[in-house]
């Protein structure tokens, strides 16, 4: 567990909400005549990704894949590893990366070098949010919701600790500076 408590709201319920609505229009006129595979990363993505498939006004396929590279802690541990691969066949198919959010692009670069390799018709990602100046320059992403300062934060799926994924709103997380007390 990750000591810490939640603190200001960073984004609001209705703030996200009008994104997600915005990036579904937005990809269902990118994919019109296609049906994209929404591929969900685990476990952060799954409220995100649950909204964002219901505004786009076309049919969609979702699976979920798990991978890790925070254990639980909350900076990055430098090393990615698949919990859990997908249950759905690539090849040929319109995938979209669902992400919660970008950090420093490691663990993206990872699964689209993996993802590619399966021979998908395109690949592409969608990530809700992405930590402002920490990213590898080679991180290309083709929707993106919101830009925000590089604090770890809470909320709409996003956890510390398992802690926070069932707030509504973003907000930023802070650690408690003696845990042991």
């Amino acid at each position: 567990m990750v000591d810490g408590v939640p603190g200001d709201i960073i984004l609001s319920e209705a703030q996200i909400q009008a994104r997600v609505a915005e990036l579904g229009a937005q990809i269902a006129a990118d994919y019109q005549g296609r049906r994209p595979l929404l591929l969900g990363v685990l476990k952060g993505a799954f409220v995100f990704m649950a909204d964002l498939a219901r505004s786009i006004d076309l049919p969609v396929e979702v699976d979920f894949m798990a991978v890790s590279s925070y254990g639980s802690a909350t900076k990055t541990s430098g090393i990615v590893r698949i919990v859990k691969d997908l249950d759905i066949e690539l090849e040929n198919r319109h995938v979209l990366i669902v992400e919660d959010i970008i950090d420093s692009g490691l663990t993206l670069n990872y699964l689209r070098r993996t993802l590619a390799a399966r021979n998908p018709a395109s690949l592409d990602v969608c990530a809700l949010l992405i930590r402002s100046g920490r990213q590898a320059p080679d991180v290309d992403l083709k929707y993106i919701g919101f830009e925000i300062p590089p604090d770890f934060v809470v909320g709409y799926g996003l956890d510390a600790g398992e802690i926070g994924r069932n707030f509504r709103d973003v907000r930023i997380w802070i650690p408690d500076p003696d845990p042991e007390h």
